[in-house]
């Protein structure tokens, strides 16, 4: 994947540097030859460069298709009226960089975006300010395209009338880096978009999900901040997902996660941080997932899991602090969970090779009891729960009796 990925950016930096003398320069302006970007574009010919000056330009449905670079100087703002699209882009090898783009047209029948992006490869949508948009930027049919260092700010109220920040609809190979997305439905949304790579933006503040995955499979996202969403990430019915270095903090809520897995099979979840979320990661139908180095702290769960998940392995994860660590709703079990730290963990290690001589079960029965009557929890620091933790500790009669962490760590990772 890593090595497509550094392929899509030399080809598309080398056609956005090489042999630029060779192609027209065509400035947009108050008192310039072309006050209009729709004619500026219309009279450029294929690799010019459109220069646009500071200054508000009231202009929708720009239509591109041709290659072509428009660049704004000092955020000159599109205001697109409330109408329709802003920008379409339907040829290759376009890039768009240094332009705020706002009041983007908003409709129940339409997915109106301040870039749409349809049928074309090879792009760069970059240092764009999008502002009072219905979605920001909308990939169709795309590929080979970067997304990178824009800013996007929504302020959707409701799910039903707000539409989604950065959108990839069967497109292959895109690059979103360095992005923050705020106050909109779900920041980025996935749908039939493979080998995609995602990393370093923050996600905050959307009614939704700050990253949601339908349908897409071999892709990948690092070093990502998602904070404040009505949800973290949703994965759901996607394979050979990789989730590293990522935070998932502060998503709560009565149906909130940090992550929430979903019929998604061979992907591996390492390093990341999940914080003061209501449950750390929801799984559901999710079979031969990895989770490795992963940090839980101070969520009420860290991880809940829904059943039929198999094959999946738990190594050497810190579970910090949380009022659950694992959550089980049946009594059958074939995944691993080895070497981990369990901060509610109070066995020894008397031959000092840093792993607990006396195993630890992370599945209390007053979690199996919470999760078929939520009312129970006002019961969490009382006698009654200690006493039947250890009745069920000592003989297992409702939560998985081989669910145990056979050497726990006596350290944190």
């Amino acid at each position: 994947m890593l090595q497509g990925y550094f392929k899509s950016i030399l080809f598309i930096v080398f056609f956005f540097t090489g042999a630029t003398s060779f192609y027209a320069q065509i400035e947009v302006c108050e008192t310039c030859s072309f006050t209009s970007i729709k004619k500026a574009v219309a009279e450029a010919r294929s690799g010019d460069t459109i220069h646009l000056k500071k200054g508000t330009y009231r202009e929708n449905k720009i239509i591109i298709d041709k290659p072509l670079y428009l660049k704004g100087y000092d955020y000159p703002v599109i205001d697109g009226l409330n109408k329709a699209d802003i920008i379409n882009v339907f040829a290759d090898s376009v890039r768009i960089s240094g332009i705020k783009l706002i009041n983007v047209g908003s409709s129940y029948t339409e997915d109106y975006a301040a870039i749409r992006v349809s049928k074309a490869k090879n792009f760069i949508l970059e240092d764009l300010i999008l502002e009072k948009i219905f979605f920001g930027i909308y990939l169709e049919k795309a590929s080979d395209g970067i997304v990178r260092n824009n800013k996007i700010l929504g302020d959707a109220v409701s799910e039903h009338n707000s539409g989604n920040g950065i959108q990839l609809w069967y497109s292959k190979r895109i690059i979103i880096k360095e992005n923050l997305i705020q106050k909109v439905r779900d920041g980025i949304y996935l749908e039939f978009a493979d080998h995609c790579v995602i990393e370093d933006n923050i996600s905050k503040d959307n009614l939704r999900y700050g990253l949601h995955f339908m349908f897409s499979n071999d892709d990948a996202y690092a070093q990502n901040i998602f904070e404040n969403n009505g949800a973290g990430v949703a994965v759901m019915f996607s394979k050979r997902i990789k989730m590293r270095a990522n935070h998932f903090r502060y998503n709560w809520g009565t149906a909130s996660y940090g992550l929430l897995l979903k019929e998604i099979n061979d992907a591996e979840i390492v390093e990341n941080i999940f914080e003061e979320n209501t449950t750390g990661i929801n799984i559901e139908g999710s079979n031969r997932v990895n989770y490795l180095k992963n940090t839980f702290k101070n969520n009420g769960w860290a991880v809940k899991v829904r059943g039929a998940c198999y094959e999946n392995k738990f190594l050497e994860n810190n579970f910090l602090y949380n009022s659950f660590d694992v959550s089980y709703n049946s009594k059958l079990n074939n995944n691993l969970f080895l070497n981990n730290y369990w901060s509610s963990y109070t066995g020894y290690d008397l031959d000092e090779d840093g792993f607990g001589d006396v195993p630890y079960r992370p599945v209390k029965l007053f979690s199996y009891i919470v999760n078929r009557t939520p009312e129970t929890i006002i019961l969490m620091r009382s006698l009654f729960v200690d006493i039947i933790d250890f009745s069920e500790k000592v003989s297992p009669v409702f939560t998985p009796d081989n669910l145990v962490d056979k050497a726990p760590l006596m350290r944190k990772k």
